[in-house]
């Protein structure tokens, strides 16, 4: 069965939601494993077996001040050991990301996390999704916020996880379904 990692940095729960939802999807097609960077910004020790054993791994992290959080880019310097051998050279990729402003230059997280991917020689997949952006399009439709790079969500910072929009979970579960499925795809060949 296709192996699908979501390692992730959540500051105040709402990254972790989002994970939540990108794993629900993409356990319809794979075995999802979740892997939770800490305050600390470090992993358990056998998260580096379960990144390197499986088949995509995506990335997660909320976006401070435009980019990932310390501890997502402490994880980040800490994967340059997989990296000089080129372990994850041709898995599969993705990332998503979260901020209290509807731009919050959410981007440029993904770009960063991208980045990070390419470092890595491995495969980016985006969210495959179309934007809503007709006149009748509300916050609770998929991919309102319209990211193609990966999945993007906007709670105000004050919004319990609870608050957190619908819409924006189902996008980041429609998104694991997808990466799930491209996994398969490139494992297979």
């Amino acid at each position: 069965m296709t192996q699908v990692a979501i390692v992730y940095h959540s500051g105040y729960g709402h990254t972790r939601r989002m994970a939540q939802s990108v794993a629900e999807g993409a356990a319809k097609h794979a075995q999802v494993h979740s892997i939770e960077i800490d305050a600390e910004g470090n992993v358990p020790e056998a998260a580096w077996q379960t990144l390197l054993d499986s088949d995509a791994i995506v990335f997660g992290s909320p976006t401070y001040m435009g980019s990932v959080s310390w501890q997502f880019k402490k994880f980040a310097d800490a994967t340059s050991k997989p990296w000089f051998t080129q372990q994850w050279k041709d898995k599969l990729a993705a990332g998503f990301t979260n901020s209290a402003s509807m731009n919050g230059d959410k981007h440029s997280t993904l770009h960063y996390l991208m980045t990070l991917a390419m470092q890595h020689s491995m495969l980016w997949t985006g969210t495959g999704l179309m934007p809503s952006n007709s006149k009748a399009a509300t916050r609770q439709d998929v991919n309102y916020v319209a990211s193609f790079a990966g999945a993007m969500a906007s709670t105000p910072s004050d919004a319990s996880v609870e608050e957190m929009v619908h819409g924006d979970l189902k996008t980041a579960a429609l998104f694991g379904e997808r990466v799930a499925q491209q996994a398969a795809r490139v494992a297979a060949r």
